[in-house]
């Protein structure tokens, strides 16, 4: 009986059947004596040894790298040395068996099966020390350093806030939906104060991409914003947003390249999901986006749907000039205060399509800064040639990106105010539009919201500012157009509940106090309406000068109604002919309130909007002038 002893070694076996197949015979048993070779020879132990072995030094090389911020180059180079090294560890098992003697070469010596069994059992007992090793480095990395990490800021923010922070939130302490998350501004590690509008800029369209997941519930931008700089932690922010995670890191930026660092932390347990470091040239930023929003799905069980990863990158742009003068502009329109800020706005998106003509999502947030442009300077000549501007920016936009939902919401905000760009009915299927391509959009939420109501579609309306709320509940703006929602619906009690939570969310923003004054009004409550409308937050405001104008005269002060009368006049002429009538309205004056009717529809005044539903025209609906002009506004069904 002959034993694995007595067998020819390979190459006489080879040799063997070679003469009695043929050389190139491609014979079963040649590869079966192939196979138990390289199994003999312990070449699979060796391979999956040394795999294991490069696994488990990449991961803390990677991060030591990251520590000491090592070039790019020097990661790649190590990737790039174990890859080579693979083939010939591989060829190096083949040649030189691993024996308790040392290594010996196999095409002189033929080996016994007791000492290839004895050899293969000491890979073997390695194989498992190294992958005990590799789990213990990573249940240690995601279950027990990182929850306590989570505690603190990461890698980037240890460095840039003070004090401790503890994420950790008590299991069931609250239930927030399970798909929802808060991405908090990065932290800006690039050594320049004056690289801030990046690292929030990259947030900002980090937070925009999240939004386009199908199933995800994503915090907007003003509410998750509002903990910059403030020593929160991850629990309190989560509380506050109604958030199962929440998505922070670090942005380092050089001349070409860019450094990503995100971490992602279950906001109920503290424990750390998951995290990465992204290395990228300075133009690949946007494909970035969608690497992070994919991977943070991945981690959330959420599915991308329908095509939503291709839509991340929707109406973007490739070039890194065109990127950066966007987010420029970008945080000059979001931080800024009205007037020069919206101007530095557009500025800085003339500047981006110029760099870039095809970049669709400029387009949209031109048009829109031109729109609030307008918005603070009331129509004239001059103002209605901006419209005129951003109308086309609107349509350059959707001609450029038919699926961009800013680009629709642009143009329904157009046709909404300013009947020249479009009639009602076209707001609404823009709108409608809009809330198709992005249904968790706050900003798209809160607008069409209102607007549904002022069309007589009051339970959609509502139900859509509420969602709105939900989505940025620090966002005094969303609880005013809920609010207003609720006060054209004549919902009156709940509009002045909703718009004291928005001053308490914001005790300066003025226009709640002066809705709030016309929510009181209409429940009857003069008192409280002169109360809220003369508040020192909102006098300044033209919604007070509005309000107090009809309350004065309710409670029977008529100077003092037409001294605030007088000054809105002298503020706005023409351009407030919309409010002048609802005041004379409610005074009681049928003609002067139907003359300067006349005179919105000449302008045209952006209030005339407001007319189907507006409280304050209830006088007036029954006058044949006042019906005639509602049919010619057109309000869609």
């Amino acid at each position: 009986m002959t034993t694995e002893e007595d067998r020819p070694p390979l190459s006489s076996e080879v040799k063997r059947l070679e003469g009695e197949v043929g050389p190139h015979a491609h014979h079963p048993l040649l590869k079966f004596r192939i196979f138990e070779q390289l199994k003999q020879r312990n070449v699979f132990r060796v391979a999956v040894l040394y795999v294991v072995v490069c696994w488990l030094i990449l991961d803390p090389v990677h991060v030591l790298f990251h520590m000491l911020d090592v070039p790019i180059w020097a990661n790649r180079l190590v990737v790039v040395l174990m890859a080579i090294g693979f083939p010939a560890v591989v060829i190096f098992a083949w040649v030189y068996e691993i024996t308790p003697e040392g290594l010996r070469p196999t095409v002189e010596v033929s080996h016994e099966q007791s000492i290839r069994k004895l050899t293969g059992r000491r890979l073997d007992r390695a194989i498992i020390a190294v992958l005990a090793v590799a789990l213990a480095y990573f249940v240690v990395d995601k279950f027990w350093i990182f929850k306590d990490l989570s505690t603190k800021e990461p890698e980037a923010s240890v460095a840039a806030r003070p004090g401790p922070r503890t994420t950790a939130a008590p299991a069931g302490a609250f239930s927030p939906p399970p798909h929802s998350i808060a991405v908090l501004p990065f932290i800006n590690l690039s050594g320049d104060q004056e690289q801030e509008y990046f690292s929030d800029g990259l947030t900002e369209e980090l937070l925009n991409s999240l939004a386009e997941i199908n199933g995800l519930q994503v915090a907007a931008r003003t509410s998750a914003f509002s903990f910059k700089g403030k020593d929160n932690d991850i629990g309190s922010i989560a509380r506050k947003l109604n958030v199962a995670a929440v998505l922070e890191g670090s942005v380092r930026r050089s001349a070409r390249t860019v450094r990503v660092t995100a971490q992602l932390i279950n906001a109920v347990t503290g424990f750390h999901l998951w995290s990465k470091t992204y290395d990228r040239d300075v133009g690949d930023v946007l494909k970035l986006q969608t690497e992070i929003a994919t991977a943070v799905a991945s981690a959330l069980k959420v599915t991308l749907l329908g095509g939503e990863a291709g839509r991340i990158e929707l109406g973007g742009t490739h070039n890194p000039a065109a990127f950066d003068a966007y987010l420029r502009a970008s945080k000059a329109y979001n931080t800024g205060d009205f007037g020069s800020s919206t101007e530095s706005a557009i500025a800085g998106y003339t500047e981006a399509i110029h760099v870039d003509p095809n970049y669709a999502l400029a387009f949209a947030s031109r048009s829109i800064a031109l729109n609030s442009y307008v918005g603070e300077r009331g129509i004239n000549p001059a103002t209605r040639k901006v419209i005129d501007n951003a109308l086309a920016d609107a349509r350059k936009a959707i001609s450029l990106a038919p699926d961009l939902a800013e680009a629709h919401l642009a143009l329904a905000m157009l046709a909404t105010f300013y009947r020249w760009t479009g009639d009602l009915s076209h707001a609404k299927e823009e709108y409608e539009r809009a809330m198709a391509l992005a249904p968790g959009n706050a900003t798209v939420l809160g607008a069409y919201g209102r607007f549904a109501v002022l069309i007589g579609r009051a339970e959609a309306g509502i139900a859509s500012a509420r969602r709105a709320v939900v989505l940025d509940p620090l966002n005094p703006v969303s609880r005013d157009r809920l609010g207003q929602a609720l006060y054209f619906a004549r919902r009156y009690k709940e509009a002045v509940e909703v718009f004291g939570e928005a001053i308490s969310v914001e005790p300066e923003y003025t226009s709640a106090y002066a809705f709030r004054g016309l929510a009181y009004y209409g429940l009857g409550d003069f008192q409280s309406a002169r109360s809220s409308c003369e508040s020192r937050s909102g006098r300044s405001d033209w919604v007070s000068q509005w309000c107090l104008s009809v309350v004065y005269e309710k409670l029977g002060r008529h100077a003092a109604a037409q001294a605030e009368l007088t000054k809105w006049q002298a503020r706005f002429a023409d351009a407030g002919a919309y409010q002048d009538s609802t005041i004379y309205a409610q005074w009681g004056n049928t003609d002067k309130a139907l003359e300067w009717l006349a005179t919105a529809m000449r302008v045209p005044d952006q209030g005339l909007t407001f007319l189907k539903t507006d409280p304050l025209m209830d006088p007036l609906r029954k006058e044949p002038r006042f019906q005639a002009i509602e049919r010619a506004l057109k309000f869609p069904n």
